[in-house]
């Protein structure tokens, strides 16, 4: 089940939202608990079992990490547990790939069965993983409740797709929350706003950019056009979920944190990653490079730093090595900036510094969507006239020309000015916001119902 469907938006969500609002505290978890097994056992029957089971082992580790136990039980139990779950992730996400790279390598005939990637594994696993470790640090009291602790773990509105929430940031609320009716009414708002990014801006985005791709030839300037329909695309696409997210968790009780802040307006390739994905970032920066040493270490030390996190990061999107290469693309962009060319950019105009950080953005897009290294060599040549058809093309004119509109749109809605007007007319003059968000689900509804276009690109990660 996704957000962007009838059936989540009209029966799934309105029930679960009632039952939770009227039942008493108690009930709430249990209730939530439920809903969330359905919400995944909808799409992913099969592998309903191995979430619980992550659900049991971890909750049975974390009471394990006690600080009542000894520390080389306590070691024992953190080295067990960070194996396991990767070990359960390598296997499902990863054994593939390994094997096709085995067989290509060394010339092996391994056999490789096809498993079909249990939905939001990637997502559930990190946050298993979080509480084991903050459980183990310290910084969190192991979870004596097992329904609260599956809650926490299967909690439908970031299950498939994130945001990764620390255990940390909602342990107090898992037991005790509440919300009020202005609360629920601004998590509405934002449901509605992620609900538009995804289904008016980025399904219409993807359909431009499939197009392109797809073509046989490109001129210079449809490349281009197609590369930055895409990365408007993954934005509205990852953003607008995450905003669904976050305002049904507001719904709930829950305060989830941001996971995207306007990325598109960085002056670097380090502020971008500050800005996109943050849940992701925090992520590796709390459980992989500080532990690492972080940049407390030597040039040459903090480079492989540099280049282990993104070539993790890189891993954890996809079993592909266009994934492998992206991440290593950012590694070395970081580098760059650390060692190099961060000084040049602080000196650069802001509009300057910006424009070369979405150049060098844009072009990481188009090694993260081309799994096929020969389909990415092509595009990539095209968008310097390497193999291309010219500059320009009568295909370049008819793509602008019809989704100039569109376009245009999604380049404003990637900056504040909207989203800040959008707030401030709910807030004065409540009437005309409420008829703007009507007006918004009613146009959602309407292309939900008379489109068939509508992928979710961050599901196969």
């Amino acid at each position: 089940m996704v957000f962007s469907s009838l059936h989540f938006l009209f029966i799934f969500l309105p029930l679960v939202m009632l039952l939770h609002t009227l039942l008493p505290k108690r009930l709430k978890n249990p209730v939530l608990l439920a809903a969330s097994i359905y919400f995944y056992a909808w799409g992913e029957p099969v592998y309903v079992g191995l979430m619980l089971f992550s659900v049991a082992f971890n909750y049975l580790t974390g009471l394990q990490l006690s600080v009542r136990h000894r520390p080389s039980a306590r070691r024992a139990a953190l080295v067990s547990a960070v194996a396991v779950n990767l070990a359960v992730l390598g296997f499902f996400k990863y054994a593939g790939f390994i094997v096709d790279t085995l067989n290509g390598l060394l010339g092996l005939r391994l056999a490789r069965r096809e498993l079909p990637l249990p939905i939001g594994i990637s997502f559930y696993t990190f946050q298993a993983l979080s509480y084991v470790i903050d459980v183990y640090r310290g910084k969190a009291r192991p979870q004596k409740r097992l329904v609260s602790f599956a809650v926490y773990i299967t909690m439908f509105p970031q299950l498939v797709a994130g945001p990764i929430v620390k255990y940390t940031d909602i342990e107090a609320q898992l037991d005790d929350r509440g919300a009020t009716l202005a609360q629920v009414g601004q998590g509405l708002e934002r449901v509605i706003l992620g609900l538009s990014k995804k289904v008016l801006l980025a399904n219409n985005l993807g359909l431009l950019y499939e197009t392109i791709q797809a073509a046989p030839a490109r001129s210079v300037l449809t490349a281009w056009l197609g590369a930055a329909a895409y990365a408007l695309q993954i934005y509205f696409d990852f953003s607008g979920y995450s905003d669904m997210a976050i305002g049904m968790g507001r719904m709930l009780g829950f305060t989830f944190l941001e996971n995207f802040d306007y990325p598109y307006l960085s002056r670097s390739v380090t502020e971008f990653w500050r800005r996109w994905h943050i849940s992701l970032s925090g992520w590796f920066r709390d459980y992989v490079y500080i532990p690492l040493g972080g940049n407390r270490v030597g040039a040459g030390r903090h480079m492989l730093n540099l280049l282990t996190v993104w070539l993790l990061t890189g891993l954890w999107h996809g079993a592909s090595w266009n994934f492998v290469l992206w991440g290593l693309y950012y590694g070395l962009l970081l580098i760059l900036e650390k060692y190099a060319t961060g000084a040049l950019l602080e000196r650069l105009p802001a509009w300057a510094a910006r424009a070369c950080t979405l150049l060098l953005v844009t072009l990481g897009w188009v090694i993260f969507s081309n799994t096929d290294f020969s389909a990415m060599g092509r595009y990539l040549g095209s968008l310097f006239g390497i193999g291309s058809a010219g500059f320009a093309d009568a295909a370049f004119l008819y793509h602008l020309k019809s989704n100039l509109v569109l376009l245009i749109l999604s380049i404003a809605c990637c900056g504040q000015g909207l989203r800040k007007w959008q707030v401030r007319l709910s807030a004065t003059v409540p009437v005309v916001g409420l008829a703007l968000n009507a007006a918004l689900l009613l146009a959602c509804v309407a292309f939900l119902v008379y489109g068939s276009y509508n992928p979710f690109l961050y599901f196969r990660f």
